[in-house]
């Protein structure tokens, strides 16, 4: 069974730090670029941060720069999201999601729409408040 499964998620204070995983299973992760989204209540989900297959290309959205790191463990079939110095706003459901390397030849992980990406994790909560 094809699926991506996010994990890590929680409550924590501001200025805590998460480190959320999107496992692979049924499928290889080196073949895919991942994209890490979130959805706050009331609010559109938005891409925050990708990596690409191959040169690992990143991208970081202008909200998460220099707070989150993602990272990638082909051994381990898992994507990691390292957030650190959080705050209330990033309060949201985070869901990680995986495109096809062939749509990533030509392509920045930063260009391609939520549409092309192929597989979806299920979401995590993340919460941080006081």
């Amino acid at each position: 069974q094809v699926q991506l499964v996010e994990s890590g998620g929680g409550l924590v204070q501001p200025g805590g730090s998460l480190r959320l995983s999107c496992a692979a299973s049924g499928f290889t992760l080196d073949y895919y670029g991942i994209g890490w989204f979130r959805q706050a209540p009331g609010k559109e989900r938005e891409g925050i941060s990708c990596i690409s297959s191959g040169d690992g290309n990143t991208y970081y959205a202008d909200s998460v720069k220099g707070r989150f790191t993602i990272s990638r463990d082909n051994a381990k079939n898992t994507v990691y999201l390292q957030m650190n110095s959080l705050k209330p706003e990033d309060t949201a459901v985070y869901y990680c999601a995986a495109v096809s390397k062939r749509l990533l030849l030509f392509r920045l992980c930063v260009t391609i729409s939520e549409s092309e990406y192929e597989y979806w994790g299920q979401g995590t909560q993340v919460t941080v408040s006081s």
